[in-house]
């Protein structure tokens, strides 16, 4: 009788060990599954939050261009105003356009100031990305319109691109813009690689050339006035050679530069306008790296607040010109909520936007239409 009641309370003692397993084991995975739920939510946005970042770097352009002096200021009102804790921007030199949309890719950069034609070319990877597609950034904004002047001085006796041959001519920094549209310009006048001797120097050390008559023309997409050629015109007498006629028209043909008429009231010594080639200098930012929130406050914050930018090319940072360049451009999605909530966009959407609504009338329409079809078939059959 013992070992009967021995042998039950052992049964027993083992299915409640094995209940208590059970539970503990369902417990176990709800807690799992529920920390493991968490954990994988979590866990997404971590690495969101480790993407995007708030310590900032804006690359600009070299020293003695407009760029870099430009996107110090810019960072300082960012800095100055947009209340994003741990936020903080750093305006560093690079060789411009191709180099901070570059960088952009790889990371290394997380906002750029580019021209918005190599910004097109990027997306496409045509011109200098040499069949590289770099689409992982997004427009912010219009900065100022940015205008190709070629400069000599009279030492040297050039009053033509034509007569560049065989001269020192500084093409700007490489992989920037104004290094690829001077090779442009300089083709649609005739010279090809070789027919002049080459620098690739920021355009602070080319006006100093210049100045020694070490160097005997400067290609700078600079904004109006550039400082760099006001001060170069108070040491040397300054010519700024014209881009017109058939060699205008080939640059038109064979880019998306426009033509623009520097008037002689920009510089003292200038007495008549001169012909030359403009395009937009414009505000990305990664699309990787820079999150909705930040882009907002970015977009928001310097143009709101532009005004205290000293930098003379900062009278074009307007909310009337803020969208100027954006044309075939992906809009940073924090810079696209504050453009539509300015009403900046004219109520425009993406050409997706449109396609879908597109999609959805057809669809709406077809459903309507077979709905008809089986009431009239309805109707019939009564």
């Amino acid at each position: 009788m013992k070992k009967k009641w021995s042998l039950l309370f052992m049964m027993l003692f083992t299915l409640g060990m094995l209940l208590a397993a059970c539970g503990g084991g369902d417990d176990g995975r709800e807690e799992g599954g529920d920390a493991g739920g968490d954990d994988s939510g979590d866990g997404g946005q971590e690495e969101a939050g480790e993407d995007a970042m708030t310590e900032l770097q804006l690359g600009t352009g070299s020293t003695g261009g407009t760029y870099y002096p430009l996107g110090q200021e810019i960072a300082n009102v960012l800095n100055d105003n947009v209340d994003i804790e741990g936020f903080d921007v750093s305006a560093v030199s690079s060789d411009a356009s191709v180099d901070n949309l570059a960088q952009i890719s790889r990371g290394d950069m997380q906002l750029g100031m580019t021209v918005h034609l190599t910004a097109l070319q990027a997306l496409e990877g045509e011109g200098d990305f040499d069949g590289t597609v770099i689409d992982n950034f997004g427009f912010m904004g219009h900065i100022y319109p940015e205008v190709m002047q070629v400069v000599t001085t009279e030492d040297t006796g050039v009053t033509s691109i034509e007569e560049l041959e065989g001269k020192r001519v500084n093409l700007g920094p490489a992989g920037s813009a104004t290094n690829s549209a001077a090779r442009l310009i300089l083709e649609a006048h005739g010279l090809e690689e070789g027919d002049y001797e080459a620098y690739e120097e920021g355009f602070g050390d080319a006006a100093g050339r210049l100045q020694d008559g070490n160097l005997d023309a400067n290609f700078g997409l600079l904004g109006l006035p550039a400082g760099n050629v006001t001060e170069l015109s108070t040491q040397r007498d300054v010519v700024i050679l014209p881009i017109e006629g058939e060699a205008l028209e080939y640059v038109e043909e064979n880019s998306d530069y426009g033509q623009l008429d520097i008037e002689a009231d920009v510089y003292d010594f200038l007495d008549e306008p001169v012909s030359t080639v403009t395009a937009y200098a414009v505000l990305v930012g990664s699309t990787d790296q820079v999150d909705e929130d930040t882009g907002y406050e970015i977009t928001k914050q310097l143009y709101e607040n532009a005004d205290s930018i000293s930098h003379e090319q900062g009278e074009f940072m307007t909310m009337e010109n803020i969208v100027n360049g954006s044309d075939g451009m992906p809009l940073h999605p924090g810079s696209e909520r504050y453009f539509e909530e300015e009403g900046l966009l004219d109520g425009e959407g993406s050409g997706d936007e449109e396609e879908d609504a597109e999609d959805a009338d057809a669809e709406e329409d077809t459903e309507n239409g077979e709905e008809a079809e089986v009431a009239e078939e309805d109707a019939e059959e009564e």
